[in-house]
């Protein structure tokens, strides 16, 4: 998810309100995709096996970490709120057209530094969270309102367009 908002970030600095304006059929088409990857995921948790073998910390296989990595990227990179950030928002409280060239990495690495510690931040809180989602039913409600949500979220970038 930082490595998607990191790439807005550098498309901010180099016109990304320009490609916006010129492109906003592949903004469109981004959207699109991006609800169907929400669908698919609402789906995925909804039919989602409950019970305490699902419950069980295993360790991750290599390919699971790249689907994890995939997942953050995509949902982040799809997330019109995302981009509707860095291309008016943004230069609203930075002049982006100011920055010479060694300013860029600085912004780059505190926005990096700021988007990791938000994350571990919510990280830290479903970790807390985890003891209590123990029981079946939990689970079970856990992830069908993740996937409700998720289900709205699509519906809101297609009714968007």
């Amino acid at each position: 998810m930082t490595l998607s908002d990191l790439f807005y970030l550098l498309l901010a600095f180099h016109g990304l309100a320009v490609l916006a304006e010129h492109y906003s059929e592949a903004f469109t088409l981004i959207r699109y995709a991006g609800a169907a990857y929400l669908f698919y995921l609402a789906w995925k948790l909804w039919r989602s096996p409950v019970g305490a073998a699902a419950a069980l910390a295993v360790v991750p296989r290599r390919s699971d970490i790249v689907k994890g990595f995939l997942q953050g990227f995509l949902i982040s990179a799809s997330n019109p709120k995302v981009i509707l950030f860095y291309i008016a928002f943004l230069p609203t409280f930075v002049d982006l057209t100011a920055l010479a060239a060694g300013d860029m990495p600085l912004t780059v690495a505190l926005t990096f530094a700021g988007l990791m510690l938000g994350l571990m931040l919510v990280a830290a809180g479903a970790g807390g969270a985890r003891r209590f989602l123990q029981t079946e039913r939990a689970m079970r409600g856990a992830n069908r309102s993740a996937g409700a949500l998720m289900a709205a979220a699509g519906a809101f970038l297609v009714a968007k367009g």
